[in-house]
């Protein structure tokens, strides 16, 4: 059977999950998308060939809704969808912070929800998007929301408890390598180098370095000692990081950004 899928909210993170279905091999005609502006239906429909309706047409017509808005307009969205949508609708989440009990209880009773937190580098088919199951989710309605989001990067299944600890390191993760390398940058230029080469050389350091984790299978302690030699640079710029408690302020990053994920939830 040919499922259609309705992206609700369709933004960058949206859009990224569309083109990376239609690349999967989903037909342009079984997606539907919502957007709060008409023109950015439209242009939804000129680039992919899907189709736009309201948020009430596609919990009417759609066999799984992805709601990619924000956390604040999850509420008044769940509104809109509640009087039109049957309980064997698979409704997948995107809203960081917000728990799949609050969606449940604005549904019909027993539709399954499943909770996903992916990251921006879905736009380049390179996010990773962690996924939990509600109450009433069952295998199959995980393995869809994997076949969704595999288009567009990895997945990994994870109990919904963890789901404010892995929106701290992975759905917020990109930002903290930007700030890295924007650092990084203003460091090169500061010891003489042009912006663009500095910019160029730093970025490049940090994909030799992601794959080198990703494919080498070493401990990144042991990726970090084979860079650093006795009496050498690399040791002194540890040393120094570790004088300016960097290694305690990304902890203390991370705690902060799982306690705002808490405090959506709380304030959903």
């Amino acid at each position: 059977m040919t499922l259609k899928v309705a992206v609700l909210g369709t933004g960058k993170i949206g859009e990224a999950l569309l083109s990376g279905m239609i690349r999967a091999g989903w037909a342009p005609q079984d997606l539907l998308v919502t957007a709060r502006r008409p023109e950015r239906a439209e242009e939804l429909r000129a680039r992919h060939g899907v189709t736009p309706v309201s948020n009430p047409e596609a919990a009417k017509s759609a066999d799984i809704l992805i709601l990619t808005v924000k956390p604040q307009d999850m509420g008044a969205l769940l509104g809109e969808l509640a009087p039109h949508l049957p309980a064997d609708r698979l409704v997948i989440s995107g809203a960081a912070g917000i728990p799949t009990s609050f969606i449940e209880e604005r549904l019909t009773d027993g539709v399954p929800v499943v909770r996903v937190m992916t990251n921006t580098p879905a736009l380049v088919d390179e996010a990773m998007s962690v996924i939990s199951a509600g109450t009433h989710a069952a295998e199959q309605h995980l393995a869809h929301a994997e076949t969704i989001f595999g288009g567009v990067g990895k997945t990994l299944r994870v109990p919904e408890s963890q789901q404010d600890a892995t929106t701290a390191l992975s759905g917020s993760g990109p930002a903290y390598f930007y700030f890295l390398v924007e650092a990084m940058t203003d460091a090169g230029i500061l010891l003489g180098l042009p912006r663009d080469k500095a910019h160029d050389l730093i970025v490049q350091a940090a994909i030799g370095a992601a794959v080198m984790l990703r494919d080498s299978g070493e401990h990144p302690v042991k990726l970090r000692e084979n860079v650093t030699s006795p009496a050498g640079t690399t040791i002194n710029a540890i040393r120094e990081l570790e004088n300016h408690g960097v290694r305690a302020a990304l902890i203390a990053a991370l705690e902060a950004a799982r306690d705002r994920s808490r405090e959506l939830a709380a304030g959903a």
